[in-house]
């Protein structure tokens, strides 16, 4: 379970940035999870929960933002979602497409006092 190691990094960078902020604490983590990241939801939330923490962390709260897959036909522009990487473009049926949106794994905001 990878999710595990890429909490703890999100807490080490967390903790750096607010420990160069001077924070006393850090209220919240927003994330930013594509569907197409390649990180298990129930993971990664198992992996929030059971993680060390220490006093400038013990109480924060994730707030994870779902990024859904999204992609663009390289052929007929056709902008469409996608959950997987074997979906087929919808208008002309052929795999040549860019992937534009879902890849995120990313913090976007941390609350810091």
């Amino acid at each position: 379970m990878h999710e595990l190691s890429i909490v703890a990094n999100i807490l080490d960078t967390v903790e750096e940035n607010a420990r160069s902020h001077k924070a006393a604490v850090v209220l919240e983590i927003e994330l930013e999870v594509g569907e197409l990241s390649g990180v298990a939801y129930d993971a990664l939330e198992f992996a929030i929960e059971n993680a060390p923490k220490n006093d400038l962390l013990k109480d924060v709260k994730f707030v994870i933002d779902k990024i859904p897959g999204k992609a663009r036909c390289n052929l007929c522009n056709c902008e469409f979602g996608l959950s997987d990487y074997y979906t087929a473009c919808p208008q002309c049926n052929k795999f040549e497409y860019e992937i534009i949106q879902g890849k995120e794994l990313k913090i976007k905001t941390i609350k810091i006092d």
